[in-house]
């Protein structure tokens, strides 16, 4: 019996040996079968811990990897996903890549980035994510029609980031720009402001031309008649030669300056400290949006409206792997609330 039992060993030494370990490899020495096995080697697989250290340990034994391009092979699925950005995204962009990065991982999914120069840029990216065959796009720029025709084209699900497009049946995931863009409006004029400033972000942004013109109509819409539109490109820089612009043409500062972003909104307070000796609040007050962590720096201690990322990036991973799933699915426009920081930036109506 001893004989044959070494015998047995020395076939399946010989046959482990002779090639890299397989699945079924593992399965049958750690006697399992291999969706067993399978379930170990998947993030949130149902499979007991007791069970997991058992497999794993004989995966170990034996050298055993998962090969992620044979899985992809046999279910169709490449098992990443791609991100659009454009390079002109403020700093607000980080965390939101940080956390749509976490929340795919955990499922086991790889994230591909793609930054553009600008929103309008997307060409060039969109023929690499067709090469790359990934199972679906979180796009946080805006595509033409002739792009979207193509997502549908292809069957590639696809979920938009920030982007809200009312009028198109398209899956998107967006804060609420022109709500955070009224309480911003609404409490600076309660508060006695009469002239304002409104930095812009770049003209192909959908979210800075939203905030821009938000907030412009609602001024208008409460008696505001002195307001004066400034370029900007959401950077640090813009902020301060805005601030100059406003005043070589009027002669003095606004009451009030509306940045479409926080990183535009600093360049302005400090250009408006350092620059001029303003004391922001009492001379002007600056607002922001988007709530990035500098903001609540206690130097700058922004007036800003905070857009929920934690909740916004883990419905966009939500949406967009159930359409992986099951692309039959109608399309879906999920709308969060800013929530409204009120810092010492700007003097507003308590």
């Amino acid at each position: 019996m001893a004989g044959k039992t070494t015998k047995a060993k020395q076939e399946t030494n010989e046959q482990f040996s002779s090639g890299v370990a397989t699945s079924y490899d593992v399965a049958r020495k750690a006697g399992v079968s291999q969706s067993t096995v399978s379930r170990c080697f998947k993030p949130g697989g149902s499979i007991s811990k007791k069970m997991r250290e058992k497999v794993l340990k004989v995966a170990a034994e034996l050298g055993y990897e998962p090969n992620a391009i044979a899985r992809s092979l046999i279910t169709r699925r490449s098992n990443s996903v791609a991100v659009i950005i454009s390079n002109t995204s403020n700093m607000y962009y980080p965390d939101v890549l940080s956390q749509l990065s976490q929340r795919f991982s955990d499922r086991g999914i790889r994230v591909l980035l793609f930054a553009l120069e600008s929103e309008s840029d997307t060409d060039d990216a969109l023929q690499q994510i067709w090469q790359y065959q990934v199972d679906g796009v979180i796009s946080a720029v805006k595509l033409s029609s002739e792009q979207l025709a193509e997502f549908q084209k292809r069957k590639k699900p696809l979920v938009f980031y920030n982007r809200f497009y009312s009028n198109l049946a398209v899956n998107a995931v967006c804060c609420d720009q022109a709500e955070g863009a009224r309480h911003l409006v609404n409490d600076l004029v309660a508060a006695g402001h009469k002239e304002f400033a409104i930095i812009c972000g770049p003209e192909d942004s959908v979210v800075g031309v939203e905030r821009q013109q938000a907030s412009e109509a609602r001024l208008k819409e409460l008696g505001v008649t002195s307001i004066e539109l400034l370029d900007g490109d959401f950077s640090y820089e813009c902020g301060g030669a805005a601030i100059e612009s406003y005043r070589e043409k009027r002669g003095r500062f606004p009451d009030a300056v509306i940045c479409v972003n926080d990183m535009t909104a600093i360049g302005a307070i400090d250009a408006l400290r350092y620059n001029h000796n303003c004391k922001v609040s009492e001379d002007v007050s600056v607002v922001g949006f988007d709530g990035i962590a500098a903001a609540h720096w206690a130097s700058f201690d922004l007036t800003t409206v905070r857009q929920p990322v934690g909740r916004m990036t883990e419905r966009a991973v939500s949406m967009l792997l159930d359409r992986v799933e099951n692309p039959d699915l109608p399309p879906e426009k999920c709308l969060f609330s800013g929530v409204m920081i009120e810092g010492t930036s700007a003097k507003i109506k308590q």
